[in-house]
């Protein structure tokens, strides 16, 4: 992890679990959208607001910052398919960056 100087190895592995976490729930908001199971999706969504409290935002990358920053936004949305649609997005952007901490 020379990217990161001053943080420890265990440090850059745990944020990304919980940003592997966090994207896990997101697409289990849009799953539970997308079926009509909205209960599901609000226990997701609140799960990803929880999870998004855990990331260490000094080790991320100034996009997943912003994107993490507009998480309350997107889950507080009152159109359930813009909502599911952005959940997903979101999902794919994290795992992605969290594959490429690695």
């Amino acid at each position: 992890m020379n990217s990161y100087p001053g943080f420890s190895l265990s440090l850059c592995m745990n944020n990304k679990i919980i940003l592997e976490s966090l994207a896990s729930d997101l697409k289990r908001v849009a799953l539970g959208i997308h079926r009509g199971s909205f209960s599901m999706a609000e226990r997701f969504s609140d799960e990803a607001l929880k999870r998004k409290q855990e990331v260490n935002m000094q080790l991320n990358a100034g996009y997943i910052t912003r994107l993490l920053n507009q998480l309350e936004t997107l889950l507080s949305s009152s159109d359930s398919m813009q909502k599911a649609e952005n959940a997903l997005m979101y999902s794919t952007l994290l795992q992605n960056y969290a594959q490429k901490l690695a």
